[in-house]
């Protein structure tokens, strides 16, 4: 009986555990990596979040240019002999008809119906479409462009909704922040590439280009021809920078784009009062540093005759230590300094000639004046 009892009891004890702890618990560690899996495929990377979040609002602009005539009588001496001709990158007599030019480049639409792009892409453009992700394509006008810093805004021709990209704060990125570049190169939509933040604040003149006012995003994400225009975005698929530069030769492979805070700056300005203003003294600047010291200095490489550089007392090899109420250690600072004081308003600056310590006032004029002066 003892014996028949323990039976019942461990039946009843196999039942009981069975109802407490069904099969598919105690098989759930076996299910579960499985799970898992599906789950780690079926997610989304944060570069395709960026680009779908942001990716709508990517234009394409196609630009018309009307060319009447060549630039060169056709009474010319070289139109005599063909091979001239094409020695000099003339035109050929039967290629001297009326013709347009068309070209292409990228842009976004940043608020109701206006685009952001680079100056250069619709510079001497006749006729600029706009080609949106949803296949329309609508005329667009040109609201303004600064040259200097190779901006420009449009307005589409049309009604809403638009699709805006959210515009991020490029005084927050740092050297190594992931970089997304897209853009619409040859037609090709939301074309995407991917690389880091290689450096922060690059003067165009570094690069060999001294008709620009520029401080530069660098970038090792490839920004392809046609992408001149498009949006730079960080991880979160806000614009950071408009995609402006590649270099190409020896050192390709490097990319620039303009920072967004300059270009809100120069776009809202653009939108009001159809042009830019960029205060000038009318100095070239030479960053200079001492390795034995650990320091940096300024120097005055080239003054503007009849600037207010010069009429200020301003000399080449001037060491520039302050402007305004700032210590100069980049020539970033002075320009920074004297954009923020404005035109036509005085600014204190302080400089180092030779052994002496000079105190000057300068009164800052638009760049479009310096020739005029």
């Amino acid at each position: 009986m003892e014996s028949y009892n323990q039976k019942h009891l461990l039946l009843f004890s196999a039942i009981a555990l069975g109802f407490i702890c069904p099969s598919n618990v105690i098989s759930q560690p076996f299910i579960k990596p499985k799970f898992n899996e599906v789950n780690l495929y079926s997610n989304k990377s944060f570069i395709t979040k960026a680009v779908e979040r942001t990716g709508p609002s990517v234009v394409t602009i196609e630009t018309q240019r009307y060319v009447k005539k060549r630039r060169i009588p056709r009474n010319s001496q070289l139109f005599l002999d063909p091979y001239f001709e094409r020695f000099f990158g003339l035109d050929l007599p039967n290629d001297n008809q009326p013709r347009i030019e068309q070209n292409q480049g990228s842009g976004f639409i940043f608020a109701d119906g206006l685009v952001m792009t680079n100056s250069h892409v619709v510079n001497g453009s006749d006729k600029v479409i706009v080609g949106l992700t949803n296949g329309k394509k609508l005329k667009a006008k040109l609201i303004g462009q600064d040259f200097f810093t190779d901006l420009a805004v449009l307005q589409i021709s049309g009604e809403g909704p638009w699709p805006k990209a959210k515009l991020g704060d490029s005084a927050k990125i740092k050297v190594g922040d992931w970089a997304i570049a897209v853009g619409n190169p040859f037609g090709l939509e939301n074309t995407v590439t991917l690389g880091i933040i290689s450096n922060l604040n690059r003067n165009v003149t570094q690069l060999g280009i001294y008709d620009k006012k520029l401080e530069l995003i660098q970038t090792d994400a490839a920004i392809n021809p046609g992408n001149s225009g498009g949006p730079l975005l960080n991880s979160n698929g806000e614009v950071i920078g408009i995609n402006t530069l590649i270099r190409s030769g020896p050192g390709a492979g490097l990319s620039f784009a303009i920072p967004i805070n300059k270009a809100k700056e120069i776009s809202f300005q653009l939108i009001n009062n159809g042009k830019v203003i960029h205060p000038m003294i009318g100095i070239s600047l030479i960053d200079e540093s001492n390795f034995e010291k650990n320091k940096n200095s300024v120097k005055v490489g080239y003054v503007v005759p009849n600037s207010p550089a010069e009429k200020s007392g301003i000399m080449v090899n001037d060491i520039i230590l302050k402007v305004g109420n700032k210590d100069i250690e980049t020539a970033s600072d002075v320009i920074s300094q004297i954009s923020k004081n404005g035109i036509n308003k005085q600014i204190n600056v302080f400089l180092k000639r030779k052994n002496k310590l000079i105190s000057l006032k300068v009164i800052p004029t638009d760049i479009t004046n310096l020739d005029k002066q």
